[in-house]
């Protein structure tokens, strides 16, 4: 379960909540919660998260052991490049 993995991941960083919390512009005892499983996390602070970490959100959640990072597939990044393109003139 994913409280038990950001406690861990913060603790094994020597990182207080506060800092944590700052990071994520909640406040301290907000993050507390998240910690403590008494509040869910918003997926876009999960995604946070995974990025301060560099973990992967699977990770985060409790779907895998594997902590990595994965790369981002081809698939999003030709989706995602058509959007950044200026449109023709």
């Amino acid at each position: 379960m994913y409280p038990n993995r950001i406690k861990e991941l913060r603790e094994d960083r020597d990182i207080t909540q506060r800092e944590v919390a700052e990071y994520l512009q909640v406040a301290q005892n907000t993050y507390c919660n998240y910690e403590n499983g008494v509040r869910e996390i918003p997926i876009e602070l999960l995604i946070r998260l995974s990025r301060f970490y560099k973990v992967n959100v699977e990770y985060l959640l409790g779907l895998t052991d594997q902590a990595a990072m994965l790369p981002p597939s081809k698939t999003f990044h030709s989706r995602h490049s058509m959007f950044s393109k200026e449109p023709k003139k």
